[in-house]
């Protein structure tokens, strides 16, 4: 008798600290997710606020749209983080099943977004086309979008050694002089091969449609990566919350 109720105090003991030791795993967790989603969301704002900020970034109008999105992005973490924080320190299982539901749409976003990204690739490919071809219209305008957003792709041509976005010099129609200075080409040394005789004048032979795609190529693993990684934590924290929840709900 003594025996069995020593056993069952030291089960119970047991029990209790993986509980603790839950609970406090649960609260860290969060806390650092609440954390991250603090700073995004505090640099977030300070960028769409701040106009020294989006001339030292070197952002306008166009990406508004992504800063809105990283906005949206670090307030559903701090919540999430919120939610997690107080549900694992107050054992709240109703805040602990929010977490859960949340976190478990997100994962099921993400994948749905890999799966739609892999099936509609060509679709994808097709609008960055359309895409590309209203910058071409850009280049070739003179309202005043279409300056600011010229004096951008100049220096983006500058930077990546290229010329016009689709048919190369021809594409700035009749802003061609405009272009000249970040389309010349010096053909020296190794970088003879990157340029290309036209109008009596060196200009690079590549068009930054080019360019662009080997961008998101050389940064699609870092990306996958990163969605790997958000992916792992993601299902740390719903295991984390539902095993949490479960001990409570056992209590």
């Amino acid at each position: 008798m003594e025996r069995n109720f020593a056993s069952q105090g030291s089960s119970f003991l047991k029990m209790a600290g993986v509980s603790s030791c839950m609970k406090y795993s649960m609260f860290v967790f969060n806390f650092l997710f609440w954390v991250c989603g603090s700073v995004i969301l505090g640099v977030s704002i300070w960028i769409r606020v701040s106009k020294d900020a989006q001339e030292e970034l070197g952002i306008d109008n166009s990406l508004f749209a992504g800063v809105d999105l990283l906005i949206a992005v670090g307030s559903i973490i701090m919540v999430l983080g919120f939610l997690g924080c107080c549900g694992a320190i107050k054992e709240s299982r109703c805040m602990l099943l929010l977490f859960f539901i949340g976190l478990l749409l997100i994962l099921i976003l993400q994948v749905t977004g890999g799966i739609l990204g892999a099936v509609y690739r060509s679709q994808i490919e097709t609008s960055l086309n359309t895409t590309l071809m209203d910058s071409v219209n850009l280049l070739q305008s003179n309202t005043e979008k279409a300056k600011q957003f010229q004096d951008t792709f100049q220096k983006f041509q500058t930077e990546n050694k290229c010329c016009g976005l689709v048919n190369g010099l021809a594409d700035w129609g009749s802003n061609v002089g405009t272009a000249i200075s970040s389309c010349q080409c010096e053909p020296k040394d190794e970088e003879a091969n990157l340029c290309i005789r036209s109008n009596n004048r060196y200009i690079y032979k590549m068009v930054c449609k080019e360019a662009i795609i080997k961008y998101l190529q050389d940064h699609m693993l870092i990306i996958m990566g990163i969605a790997f990684g958000l992916a792992v934590i993601e299902i740390l924290g719903l295991g984390f919350s539902m095993s949490l929840y479960c001990q409570i709900q056992r209590k």
